[in-house]
C-alpha cells in the first residue's frame, strides 16, 4: 500500500499471534515518520489497535468518527509497536490525527526509554 501517512489507520493481517502478541486481521496506526513512509520502504511501524478495553497505561483510547475510520472505540496498543511488512495492510480506513499521533508517540519513546 502506497500513500501513507503518520497517524494513518489501516486495517492489517498481522497473521497467527504467538503468547501475548496482536494478531490476525484489526486496524493499526502507522507511526514511521514521514521521511521513512516517502521512501516507500517495504517495511513500516505500526500500533495494533484491540477493541477490548483492559485499562493499560499504554494504551490510547480512539473513538470513532468520520476522519479516522474506525467504527467502535478501540485502543492503541502502544507495547505492541512493530514492524510490519507494507503487503500486510489490507486497506487505509482514516487517520487518528496530531493529538492521538503525539500521545502514541509519547508512551512508544517511554516505553524503549527514548523520552
Amino acid at each position: 500500500m502506497n500513500d501513507l501517512w503518520a497517524g494513518d489507520v489501516v486495517r492489517v493481517d498481522l497473521g497467527v499471534p504467538m503468547g501475548s502478541e496482536a494478531g490476525f486481521v484489526r486496524p493499526a496506526v502507522v507511526v514511521s515518520a514521514a521521511g521513512l513512509l516517502r521512501r516507500n520502504l517495504a517495511t513500516i511501524f505500526v500500533v495494533p489497535c484491540t477493541a477490548t478495553p483492559r485499562n493499560i497505561t499504554s494504551h490510547v483510547e480512539l473513538a470513532p468518527d468520520d476522519v479516522n475510520g474506525l467504527s467502535t472505540t478501540s485502543w492503541a496498543q502502544v507495547e505492541q509497536l512493530r514492524s510490519m511488512a507494507r503487503v500486510r495492510c489490507v486497506e487505509r480506513l482514516g487517520n487518528v490525527g496530531v493529538a492521538a499521533l503525539g500521545q502514541i508517540r509519547e508512551i512508544a519513546a517511554l516505553l524503549i526509554d527514548i523520552g
